[in-house]
């Protein structure tokens, strides 16, 4: 498994009502073992995560099923990351 950097950036149409939403599809990704860490910014603009998947292409899957991206509250992006 490849480690992803998927930021969350928040657009001006963000509806809170989605924040738990989204609170809870991170809490069951951290059930799964996808997430190593997650969190907001000390800034109201976003947040990020560190994501385990196969590829990039994976990587993206699972970020489109979060309520962040389905609502269009966030603008979220991904990328794999060579950590050392």
């Amino acid at each position: 498994m490849n480690r992803h950097l998927i930021l969350a950036m928040c657009r001006p149409q963000l509806d809170l009502a989605v924040v738990p939403h989204h609170a809870a599809c991170l809490d069951d990704r951290c059930a799964w073992s996808l997430l190593e860490l997650v969190g907001p910014f000390d800034d109201p603009s976003g947040g990020a995560c560190l994501l385990r998947a196969a590829n990039l292409a994976e990587a993206m899957a699972v970020v489109h099923n979060d309520p962040a991206h389905l609502s269009g509250g966030w603008q979220l992006a991904a990328h794999e990351w060579q950590a050392k």
